[in-house]
């Protein structure tokens, strides 16, 4: 029996531990997110009637908990992964300020073929039914994803698409929902056209977006939109989330910048750890009124924040009340979310810029399970810093790739958290 370890690497946790925890009985998203709709309400009570609906888990889906996936955690103690952002392609036709991969338009060499990708699902499936995220790049500029998304769907999968939505036309709209793409997620960064473009680096590229979105809602398909929240946005987020509501969309993510790639040359832009609660504070408060999913992302402040603030209001957080946010945790790097490469590198996750095996060489399954660094993310009592030390540990865990890419050390504390645990002190510590 794998009781009380499994979300740890093996390391017991306490009972209040657990209840915070329970990643186990939910999915959390990272990178580009896939919400999945609260399963039993809405903060606030909104009714469900409210809530607009296209992810995997409005058609039925629940990742990692097919019979593979159950099968492979009673007989290692480790959970499978539920979510996996696969960057199919590099080639990119937009250069955006903060993009993770740098990516740009072109061929980029040793990207996985149809074949090997094919390979690596079948190897998947044997410990997982994941939500497996087709991103990029551009993943509309491979020529073959419909191949994989009909792949991914025959073997137990369920694909989504990361896109900028600026390629979609009425065909490939169509296309999607001709091959059950229950949701696609778009980036959008500013209310305006100006603003937008200039940080997606294209003239156009917010009218082709907001284009793209409109049509692939008319053809049923579930559209999230994504904001990546620096300073030059900040003030803007309450009027991105209204333009995400009037086109109808499934969800509002906004996303904490972590500098890796490109968004190394925005740290001047990274807002300071005091405005990132002031950010996620809004999120709790906003999401109470809004009919759209919220998940901040590249956050795992926000699962302390919300306990918080509920407390203060005299609430507990439970999943009747607070859905999947109840159910979740903040970061799920090598806990239940993977990323792979265009080349077929394995990594935490997309900002997580160590390369933990590849998949060309030896079998994801076998990375997943034997890999040390997935397996000290396992484990919160390898935190260091006032991470180790904070009592919200198991539901925050702080940005696993953020620490890495500011320090050099993953499992150092969380670098732009504003909060001190109870009774820590840096001095003491030290």
């Amino acid at each position: 029996m794998h009781d009380r370890a499994d979300n740890t690497g093996g390391v017991p946790v306490n009972d209040s531990e657990q209840d915070l925890a329970q990643a186990e009985a939910g999915c959390g998203e990272i990178g580009l997110n896939v919400p999945l709709g609260h399963p039993g309400g809405h903060p606030a009570g909104i009714p469900m009637d409210r809530q607009r609906h296209g992810g995997a888990r409005s058609v039925g889906f629940q990742p990692g908990g097919g019979p593979a996936a159950t099968a492979y955690q009673e007989r290692t103690g480790i959970k499978a992964p539920r979510i996996i952002a696969w960057e199919i392609t590099r080639s990119c036709n937009l250069s955006c300020a903060h993009c993770r991969a740098a990516a740009e338009f072109g061929c980029y060499p040793g990207e996985l073929t149809l074949e090997q990708i094919k390979d690596v699902i079948d190897d998947i499936v044997t410990i997982s039914n994941p939500i497996i995220i087709l991103t990029g790049g551009e993943p509309l500029m491979r020529p073959d994803i419909w191949e994989i998304v009909d792949y991914c769907h025959d073997k137990g999968a369920m694909p989504v698409i990361g896109t900028n939505a600026t390629l979609i036309t009425e065909e490939i709209a169509a296309k999607m929902a001709e091959h059950k793409i229950p949701r696609i997620s778009v980036s959008i960064d500013f209310a305006t056209a100006e603003g937008h473009d200039t940080f997606r680096g294209e003239p156009g590229a917010f009218e082709a977006s907001i284009r793209g979105i409109k049509m692939a809602k008319a053809h049923g398909v579930g559209v999230q939109i994504n904001t990546t929240v620096t300073k030059l946005n900040a003030n803007e987020i309450e009027q991105i989330h209204d333009l995400a509501e009037s086109l109808g969309v499934d969800a509002f993510h906004i996303f904490m910048l972590v500098p890796t790639g490109r968004g190394e040359q925005l740290l001047d832009q990274e807002l300071p750890p005091e405005e990132y609660e002031r950010v996620l504070t809004w999120a709790y408060h906003r999401q109470k009124t809004s009919p759209l999913h919220f998940k901040p992302t590249d956050s795992p402040h926000y699962y302390r924040i919300i306990r918080q603030l509920a407390k203060a209001e005299g609430k507990k957080v439970t999943r009747e009340e607070y859905g999947l946010d109840a159910m979740t945790r903040g970061c799920l790097g090598g806990i239940t979310f993977s990323f792979i490469s265009h080349v077929g590198d394995v990594q935490p996750c997309g900002y997580f810029d160590m390369q933990l095996g590849n998949v060309k060489d030896r079998p994801f399954s076998e990375i997943w399970t034997d890999s040390k660094v997935f397996n000290e993310l396992r484990d919160y009592s390898l935190l260091k810093g006032k991470c180790g030390a904070c009592e919200y540990k198991a539901v925050c865990g702080g940005c696993r790739a953020r620490a890495l890419s500011v320090t050099g050390d993953y499992l150092a504390e969380e670098p732009y958290c504003a909060y001190e645990p109870k009774g820590w002190s840096a001095e003491a510590a030290g």
